[in-house]
């Protein structure tokens, strides 16, 4: 594998290339809320999202601003990031995501992200959504080629991808992130080139790439179960690698598996995810996590509707997670990120066959790092591109061989 970059064209990148670290402010708090509703269901879609309940949105759009007000006078925190993911949050119109949003109590500065899909971002609803305090959106690339896009079941095509671009930047939307799936079958590298190439043309803050998976339920999972082709590792690893290479040439620095950004475009909101913050949910089937609890709420908008006009809060499960639990998840999470971790002493054999084998390296240490090592050290544990393609090995390795045990 270390040769592929060679053998694809792409641009060399030094190893020990470093950008800033990552770190959470000491008052980082996000805010999740989770628009179910589609337009049609993607084929290789798991999410909890449903194409035939659009008639339920007043109502739950009405439910979530009356469970926030809830969760407010139980104390709820100024959000420094606020993320509509779905589903199709751009299916609400300015004026219903203005009312959830307003409900949110968040810092003058927060970060707001409103997930959309590129045939539902008109000029009229993402002005709106800048009206509102929308300041950061994520399209739904997934792809620049129409053949690839016809695969994966997608409704948009290119042209409403430089639309949705053009209508953003027009709404003085500053943060924009272009969302891409990898290792569809059928997709070439030279298709996949052209994607990353036509979304770097374009000239968002922040990119993610993601490897396409087969979830069994899904229209595209029965078809690969019946015999159909799948995603290919081996093509999928080629296609990875490419895009870190014409990503860093361009000027977009890795701080996660699968998101590249320009320097301090980082998404902030998701960051809290990764490097262990307090987050609240609003809406069905969202997760949240506060000092060592995490919860999810009821799955479906149904459900959630009924839980709060009863006056009742959401919330399905939950369970306090212990703390080896927590610092191994920790560790976790952020060996996925440049943070990188300071792994135990006990590890050292297994974090010497990492860096001679290429996949982990030696980096300048960042606020917050997690393991038992000492931060004075000045340095912390990081994976290589080829690491990364490796990642749950690599994690399974060291935390089998006590590299997180305090």
């Amino acid at each position: 594998m270390p040769d592929a970059e060679k053998d694809l064209g792409m641009p060399q990148v030094p190893m020990d290339d470093q950008v800033a670290s990552l770190a959470l402010s000491p008052d980082a708090f996000g805010t999740y809320v989770h628009i179910p509703f589609c337009s049609h269901r993607c084929d290789y879609c798991d999410f909890a999202t449903w194409a035939d309940r659009s008639h339920l949105i007043d109502d739950y759009v009405d439910a979530c601003v009356k469970d926030i007000e809830r969760q407010r006078s139980e104390g709820l925190r100024d959000a420094t990031s606020i993320f509509f993911g779905g589903g199709t949050p751009s299916l609400l119109s300015g004026a219903q995501l203005a009312r959830i949003l307003d409900a949110i109590p968040r810092t003058p500065t927060a970060e707001i992200t409103v997930e959309c899909n590129p045939d539902a971002a008109d000029a009229q609803r993402l002005d709106a959504y800048a009206q509102a305090g929308v300041n950061r959106l994520s399209f739904g690339v997934q792809s620049m080629e129409p053949r690839v896009l016809a695969a994966l079941g997608r409704t948009h095509n290119p042209e409403n991808v430089f639309a949705a671009v053009s209508n953003a930047r027009a709404a003085g939307i500053k943060r924009l992130n272009l969302d891409l799936i990898y290792g569809t079958p059928g997709e070439s590298i030279d298709d996949w080139r052209a994607s990353l190439e036509g979304v770097i043309a374009l000239a968002p803050e922040h990119i993610s790439a993601y490897a396409l998976t087969v979830e069994p339920a899904t229209p595209f999972g029965q078809r690969v179960a019946s015999g159909e082709e799948g995603p290919d590792d081996d093509r999928q690893a080629d296609s990875y690698l490419l895009a870190e290479g014409l990503l860093k040439a361009a000027g977009y620095n890795w701080y996660e598996i699968s998101n590249w950004s320009l320097a301090q475009e980082e998404c902030r909101h998701n960051l809290v995810y990764w490097l262990g913050g307090d987050f609240a949910t609003v809406g069905c089937a969202a997760h949240g996590h506060s000092d060592g609890r995490r919860w999810w709420n009821v799955r479906t908008p149904e459900k959630f509707i009924e839980r709060i006009e009863a006056g009742r809060d959401a919330i399905s499960g939950s369970e306090e997670i212990e703390a080896g639990l927590r610092l191994e998840e920790a560790f976790s999470l952020r060996l996925r990120t440049r943070a990188g971790v300071i792994p135990n002493e006990a590890a050292d054999s297994v974090v010497n066959d990492l860096i001679e084998g290429g996949l982990a390296k030696w980096a300048p240490n960042s606020a917050g790092v997690v393991g038992a090592g000492e931060s004075g050290s000045g340095r912390s544990l990081v994976l290589t591109p080829q690491g990364r393609l490796v990642a749950t090995d690599v994690t399974a390795r060291l935390l089998l061989a006590g590299a997180a045990v305090r």
